[in-house]
């Protein structure tokens, strides 16, 4: 079992993120703004287990959407597999993250 961030904790840097992105689109020169930037970027990959900061940012997003959705109602069973639609099913491996 794989241990997973805080969701507020999550929430904080996905602001901060978002707020320095915005800071240093604004004034690119500004080099403690960058590392500042280039911080938190850093922290959002290492707790999304992910390789770049986009991917990171998605993944956070997801996450805590996931996690402060409402549970309305069961989930619905699933569908039956269909063996003529072998494309459909997702392969395990692919592109190595690292061991996350």
């Amino acid at each position: 079992m794989m241990l997973m961030p805080d969701a507020s904790v999550v929430t904080r840097l996905i602001a901060r993120y978002r707020a320095q992105e915005h800071r240093v689109l604004t004034a690119p020169h500004d080099e403690p703004a960058r590392r500042r930037f280039e911080d938190t970027a850093y922290t959002l990959c290492v707790l999304m287990c992910e390789r770049t900061a986009r991917e990171a940012v998605l993944a956070a997003e997801r996450y805590v959407g996931r996690r402060m959705r409402p549970a309305a109602r069961p989930p619905a069973r699933p569908a039956a597999r269909s063996a003529a639609r072998p494309a459909d099913r997702r392969v395990s491996g692919g592109a190595s993250t690292g061991g996350c």
